[in-house]
């Protein structure tokens, strides 16, 4: 017995050793900024940055990886304490509960094997999170609930207009006012059961990609094998998503699904991260078609920071993305969806966020339009949209 004890107490101390230890390493070798703070940009970028009264980023993946967001990390690209440096008043926390081994922009299997569940065990994570989906994804929204609870009246957690209009006037009186809201990476999240999007619409999901890395039971990724459009089920979370008021978001989804949301939907879609074609001709990547009549339903675009979705350079490349938008349906559709922390290594991190406006200079960009791209995009959209 004596011995079993020794055992089981061992077993326990390796375990502890490892979350402190494993889910750091992780974190730093899959989400490097590859130009590290402290930024500088001229003093007509900063002045306007400055002026600057509304920026919201609509993709963060930062809730995945077990840090204290309410404190300033060491690693990672996004916590409260950095959107407050940059002066970030609204960050989209999107929630990723499942990732294929070998994830890649081509080709992945569905069954292939899931690199979160490792990670959710290294966390100490309860065995109830360890093999659910619909558990890991609702114990994220949680974790954000929490930390904004934290922080008390300093941030707000948006569900709704009221939410929004609230966070809003709060950053008039003081910007150190921050937002989050909820998305879901992904909606194999459902575990193929319509019953639990009212669970995640209570825990205040109000964003979901129907499809991540690999098919579903929605239909096909954009990278997996099918390239099949909306099965009967996924039609049905659609429906229901849209009578529910959760946006949705068409990233990583097949150009079949892009386009049969198109057509069912009678709301305005989001686009939450991407890449355009015209600047990089990749299969994740939206074509000019696409771009048109997401604008035509009233949607938005984040372009991403990273290069597999607008090349390299990334900065002048992540310009290129929002002029190439800008130009072809107008300025009043295009957004940042950096995808910061979701296993990307970015130029910079969000208190690099100057650096966008100064190229957004360089690029004959007014200062309207910067202020439309940084934010008031989607301050507008969701002012609209959100119930």
């Amino acid at each position: 017995m004596k011995k079993l004890i020794l055992a089981l107490g061992i077993i326990a101390l390796l375990y502890f050793t490892a979350t402190l230890i494993v889910p750091p390493y992780i974190e730093s070798q899959r989400n490097p900024v590859k130009t590290p703070p402290p930024y500088s940009v001229s003093a007509e970028a900063q002045a306007i940055y400055d002026r600057l009264e509304f920026i919201a980023d609509l993709h963060c993946d930062a809730l995945l990886w077990g840090r204290d967001l309410t404190k300033k990390g060491s690693r990672g690209q996004v916590d409260f304490p950095r959107m407050r440096e940059a002066n970030v008043g609204l960050e989209m926390f999107t929630i990723v509960s499942k990732s294929p081994a070998g994830q890649n922009m081509q080709s992945n299997t569905t069954d292939a094997f899931d690199n979160i569940t490792p990670l959710t065990i290294a966390k100490g994570e309860s065995p109830s999170n360890w093999f659910s989906l619909i558990n890991r994804t609702l114990s994220q929204a949680r974790q954000l609930e929490d930390f904004i609870e934290k922080e008390g009246d300093m941030a707000i957690l948006v569900k709704n207009k009221s939410d929004l209009s609230r966070l809003i006037a709060a950053r008039k009186k003081d910007k150190s006012v921050i937002g989050g809201m909820l998305g879901v990476e992904g909606a194999h999240a459902l575990e193929g059961d319509i019953e639990n999007l009212p669970r995640l619409y209570q825990a205040g999901v109000r964003m979901i990609g129907l499809t991540h890395f690999f098919d579903n039971e929605l239909g096909g990724s954009a990278h997996g094998e099918s390239q099949a459009g909306l099965t009967d089920f996924g039609k049905e979370v659609v429906q229901k998503m849209d009578e529910l008021g959760i946006f949705v978001d068409l990233a990583h989804c097949s150009p079949a699904i892009v386009n049969d949301v198109l057509h069912m939907t009678t709301k305005p879609v989001m686009v939450s991260h991407t890449g355009v074609h015209a600047v990089l001709d990749s299969q994740r990547n939206l074509s000019d078609e696409q771009i048109v009549k997401i604008a035509e339903k009233g949607g938005i675009i984040g372009i991403a920071f990273f290069d597999e979705a607008v090349g390299l350079p990334e900065l002048p490349n992540i310009v290129a993305s929002i002029k190439h938008v800008r130009d072809l349906v107008g300025i009043d559709y295009v957004a940042l969806g950096s995808d910061y922390d979701g296993s990307v290594a970015v130029p910079f991190d969000i208190t690099g966020l100057p650096l966008l406006v100064e190229e957004m200079l360089n690029a004959d960009f007014t200062e309207a339009e910067i202020q439309a791209v940084m934010g008031e995009n989607v301050k507008r959209f969701f002012l609209l949209n959100l119930k």
